[in-house]
């Protein structure tokens, strides 16, 4: 089994993070529930503190502890995959989860047990967002109801606390595109599906790598990656206020050869902002679909592997995609 856990800026709790994953993986192995070759694989996502530093020190003290350093900040999904895609080959089971361990590894002895049953993904589930504010749990929920409503499949209160088989992540490995987004793209895979479920913790230390602006981002890229349902949206939009448009143009010319006097600038200021917006929104979204593509038919890594460090193989440096 492999543990993969992406970092940036992950300072404040890495030492913490290693410590607990390392007696979690020991306890696992004395139980028989796991094998001995079991590790843990860091990923150190360009951060810009002593990630890195204290990533070099756990592998030196540390023989469950494998690193790897990206040559650039790649962002959270990226290097996730990155991770993955290192462990794919070298794992029967593969977990991921986040560095602040705001999800419970308690959980994890129960998606071995759920794999062995047959499933190939399991996903951690959150029972409760009470840890969350208001706003947070707010937005966190309409984004899954905005999800679902455009067709795109995704798992409620789960992000990126998994575990994967073998032949899933190897499946998953065939998915070519560069607009990431791995919760959306693990439900398209198809293979046999758990669930577990646990309270989230709050952070014991450092702080969120998705402010509100990230959360927002992410959610647009997640939408527009699965999804070309805002376009029909938009295109029903005009559809309908053309309709609109032709009835409020019957009204005035009925109201003109009546001899009634209809107020004019307000109005039609009104209609040619109104209309202006709406094709400004429209060519926007479309535009977003085309400079998409046009990421994706660039064919760029999606990383770039600085340096790994494995206790196989210790200070192999190497390129990925």
């Amino acid at each position: 089994m492999a543990i993969v856990v992406p970092c940036y800026n992950e300072e404040p709790v890495l030492e913490d993070t290693a410590r607990q994953l390392t007696d979690l993986l020991k306890d696992l192995t004395q139980r028989g529930i796991i094998s001995p070759d079991s590790y843990m694989l860091f990923v150190n996502d360009g951060s810009t503190d002593r990630t890195w530093e204290l990533m070099r020190r756990e592998f030196e003290n540390n023989d469950l502890f494998c690193a790897m350093n990206l040559a650039a900040n790649v962002g959270h999904q990226n290097a996730l995959l990155a991770g993955l895609s290192q462990v794919c080959d070298m794992c029967d089971i593969a977990i991921s989860i986040d560095a602040d361990l705001q999800d419970d590894i308690g959980v994890i002895e129960e998606m071995i047990a759920k794999y062995k049953a047959g499933a190939d993904i399991v996903y951690g589930v959150r029972k409760e967002r009470k840890t969350d504010t208001f706003f947070k749990r707010f937005t966190a929920q309409s984004f899954y109801r905005v999800m679902n409503l455009l067709g795109v499949k995704s798992i409620y209160n789960h992000a990126d606390y998994r575990l994967m088989s073998n032949r899933a992540l190897n499946q998953l490995m065939q998915y070519g595109e560069r607009n990431l987004f791995i919760r959306g793209i693990v439900p398209l895979i198809g293979y046999k599906t758990d669930k577990v479920y646990y309270a989230r913790k709050e952070r014991t230390a450092g702080e969120s790598k998705y402010p509100l602006k990230k959360m927002i981002s992410f959610a647009f890229d997640g939408i527009t990656s699965f999804s070309i349902k805002p376009i029909t949206m938009v295109m029903l939009a005009g559809i309908i206020i053309i309709f609109c448009s032709v009835i409020a143009y019957i009204y005035i010319l009925a109201s003109f050869f009546s001899g009634s006097t209809v107020s004019g600038w307000s109005s039609i200021m009104a209609s040619i902002w109104f209309l202006g917006g709406l094709q400004l929104l429209a060519i926007g979204i479309v535009g977003e679909y085309v400079g998409k593509t046009y990421l994706e038919v660039k064919q760029r890594p999606r990383f770039n592997v600085e340096k790994i460090l494995r206790h196989d193989a210790a200070n192999s440096n190497g390129d990925d995609n």
